[in-house]
């Protein structure tokens, strides 16, 4: 019995690992439509009372404006062109902060964001760090820096039901993602990461503070290649 359990976990394991790289590699061509964290939301409304709100339309990269990953990388991980998935100099500062009594904040980078928006549920289990470290592995390997800026700018919670870039641009500023201009795009990546708390439709004080502080980092950032 103890050997034919044994058998069962391991095929088991074998299974996940490989359905794990399977689903790495096919959302390297396909867009990814659902995320786990959408439907997470949908049941949390349904348990509030509320209706479904699910905004969600997937662009390709060349039909955003240049402007977006220079602003979200200004934003979020300035150094994601030259990282492999993990900024040790970010995840150390962020430590560093959090000991000394500052702003409670993360050293995710964008690839980090990705896998864990994509493949997993929100959490700070070390069950679910482990996991967004071997899918931050996974598509670092097999998509290139373009696949995982064009599948965070998709996915990423951008508002209150709304997820990625065309759906914010459509429910916040009426207009389609490649209309937004270099300022919109500043004010969206002003929102992360609480984009449920900061609306990029109605920025308060703070927020348009934080967008001017994203317009003069852009200057530093290169433009994302094609």
């Amino acid at each position: 019995m103890l050997k034919k359990a044994w058998s069962i976990i391991r095929w088991t394991f074998v299974l996940l690992f490989a359905s794990s790289i399977l689903a790495v590699i096919a959302y390297r061509f396909v867009p990814v439509m659902a995320t786990p964290l959408m439907f997470i939301r949908c049941f949390e409304q349904i348990g509030d009372g509320e209706s479904i709100k699910l905004h969600h339309s997937w662009v390709s990269l060349d039909e955003m404006p240049a402007s977006m990953p220079v602003a979200v990388m200004a934003s979020e991980d300035q150094n994601f062109l030259h990282h492999h998935g993990f900024d040790y100099g970010a995840i150390e500062r962020a430590a560093r902060e959090n000991m000394e009594g500052g702003r409670i904040r993360g050293g995710s980078t964008i690839s980090q964001q990705t896998a864990k928006n994509v493949f997993l549920w929100p959490g700070r289990s070390w069950l679910r760090k482990g996991l967004e470290t071997y899918f931050t592995f996974l598509i670092e390997l097999f998509w290139s820096k373009q696949r995982i800026m064009e599948v965070y700018l998709n996915s990423i919670e951008m508002g209150d039901g709304i997820y990625g870039v065309e759906a914010v641009a459509e429910q916040h500023f009426n207009r389609t993602a490649g209309e937004l201009t270099k300022a919109d795009c500043a004010l969206i990546a002003a929102t992360l990461p609480n984009p449920r708390r900061f609306n990029s439709g109605s920025p308060g004080r703070y927020m348009k503070k934080r967008q001017q502080w994203i317009l003069r980092q852009m200057k530093a950032i290169p433009a994302f290649p094609e």
